[in-house]
């Protein structure tokens, strides 16, 4: 495989506007088309209209630069190898996001302890102090720590990156029932630590 530079935000990035438009999506198609034929270059096209996404979709699930690096390699390494199996019909984006979570799912399996240091710096309030929003952010990291890695990155993909219920479904594999049903045990439980740590005050 040829080597493709990737460069990753050291936090979330915010909702970007880079889900293809009709133009767009027969652009990527050429690309895809392209890069099955074994051309690299098409591929790190691939590769940069999408690894902003791709790393956001990781860290929803680990919470981690380090290990969101990771997963984003791997899914990328991944696509390639499998590129040939892939059906230039289908959203590019959906099938190597789901590659990429399920990399992120396994780093995250392999590492039951998580540094929950830093918090996406979306998730703060512009309303807050800085002393104030650094506190809230480490106590939502905390909470957010405690769910599973499924529930965790559905409601940060729904909730922070802005994805909808059948769009997590597709990333994740699971059902747009089951996405909708993890948002809202995940909100409950999230609801239930915050309340606790409130109360500890």
């Amino acid at each position: 495989m040829t080597s493709v530079a990737l460069s990753f935000p050291a936090a979330l990035p915010v909702m970007g506007t880079d889900r293809p438009a009709s133009a767009e999506a027969l652009e990527e198609r050429e690309f895809v088309l392209s890069a099955q034929a074994g051309d690299h270059a098409a591929f790190a096209g691939l590769v940069h209209r999408h690894q902003r996404r791709a790393y956001a979709v990781a860290r929803s699930i680990v919470l981690s630069h380090d290990d969101a690096e990771d997963a984003v390699q791997e899914g990328f390494l991944h696509a390639f190898r499998a590129l040939e199996r892939f059906r230039p019909e289908q959203a590019f984006g959906a099938w190597l996001h789901r590659i990429v979570a399920n990399a992120a799912l396994d780093i995250a399996r392999r590492r039951k302890v998580r540094d929950a240091d830093e918090l996406p710096e979306t998730l703060s309030s512009p309303h807050r102090d800085p002393a104030e929003a650094g506190e809230l952010r480490a106590r939502l990291a905390r909470a957010l720590n405690t769910l599973g890695e499924r529930q965790r990155a559905v409601i940060v993909l729904h909730d922070v990156e802005g994805y909808k219920h059948a769009e997590i479904g597709s990333i994740l594999g699971i059902p747009e029932g089951t996405a909708r049903s993890d948002l809202h045990h995940a909100r409950a439980h999230l609801r239930r630590q915050l309340s606790n740590l409130r109360s500890e005050k």
